[in-house]
């Protein structure tokens, strides 16, 4: 209809005896309207952690999250194939901005709910922001039972607080960046030396190499962390495919932990040294609500 009512424009302008350039008059008109800045990341999740983006109204998400053992753990343990950690997690999307989910996983046997608020989306055109940002707020309990009988601790002191804000900008079709400053509280901490809490700073981007296939890198580093534990920060490369309705993601990190708490302030593997894990990261979108959507 607009691109008819441009054409019109033009004949009654030459009619006239002014001519202007039809791009010109589409230019114009593509520079009125305001324009949301859409897939600025393939999913939810950029590698170990979370993107900016969350899933339309009425979705849900099935995740899968796989680690394996170290690779330079030799072939005895076949370069790690022989140890795995699983994380089985559930998002619905309530809206197009809001996601709750529920997670558990095998490392620690940790259970760890969520949300996620798109609060800001990144636009073009007329009206333009430069970036997006989505906060996230998390909180997972331990339930390993990795003390002597006498010391069980309380259901408080097993519990652990994550605040972030992902803040993300799509500066081309083939290039996104999110940086990611992070807060963990944890109520207990390995000793009384440790901060219990700790701040951390992560940058992550996706370059896209195909209309399916993108590389991705993510890198936290810890402000302030655990004193009387060997903790590196977190560092991973992978690649996404998308297939359908799945994202399939190839993973190399040296975390094993595939929640916050664990691969921001617990890593204690050295990527450069060979302490990687190869993992994956699966999900599978569902729509189980109508919406009004046209």
């Amino acid at each position: 209809m607009k691109k008819a009512l441009s054409y019109i424009l033009i004949m009654l302008c030459a009619y006239n005896g002014v001519a202007q350039d039809l791009g010109d008059i589409l230019d114009q008109q593509t520079s009125d309207t305001t324009l949301l800045v859409a897939s600025t990341f393939n999913g939810t999740r950029l590698l170990n952690g979370h993107s900016v983006e969350t899933r339309k109204e009425g979705v849900l998400e099935f995740l899968i999250s796989h680690r394996f053992g170290r690779i330079n753990s030799g072939f005895e343990q076949l370069f790690g194939l022989d140890d795995s950690n699983i994380r089985f997690g559930l998002e619905y999307a309530i809206n197009d901005r809001l996601t709750m989910a529920f997670g558990r996983s095998s490392f620690e046997k940790t259970f760890d709910v969520y949300g996620k608020y798109r609060l800001l989306q990144q636009k073009t055109g007329q009206n333009p922001f430069p970036f997006g940002l989505t906060v996230f707020g998390s909180a997972t309990q331990k339930t390993i039972k990795d003390y002597e009988p006498d010391d069980k601790p309380s259901f408080s002191d097993r519990l652990t607080y994550t605040g972030q804000l992902l803040i993300a900008r799509k500066f081309s079709p083939s290039l996104s960046v999110q940086l990611a400053p992070t807060f963990v509280h944890f109520n207990t901490v390995p000793e009384s030396v440790d901060p219990n809490d700790i701040i951390s700073i992560g940058i992550g981007t996706r370059v896209k190499i195909s209309k399916r296939v993108s590389l991705n890198g993510e890198y936290f580093y810890n402000v302030n962390p655990f004193e009387s534990v060997n903790v590196k920060n977190s560092l991973a490369f992978g690649v996404d495919i998308e297939t359908g309705g799945h994202i399939f993601q190839l993973i190399l990190t040296n975390s094993v932990s595939m929640i916050e708490k664990g691969f921001l302030a617990e890593t204690g593997g050295d990527f450069f040294k060979g302490d990687i894990h190869f993992g994956f990261n699966i999900s599978r979108a569902f729509q189980i609500k109508k919406t009004d959507r046209p």
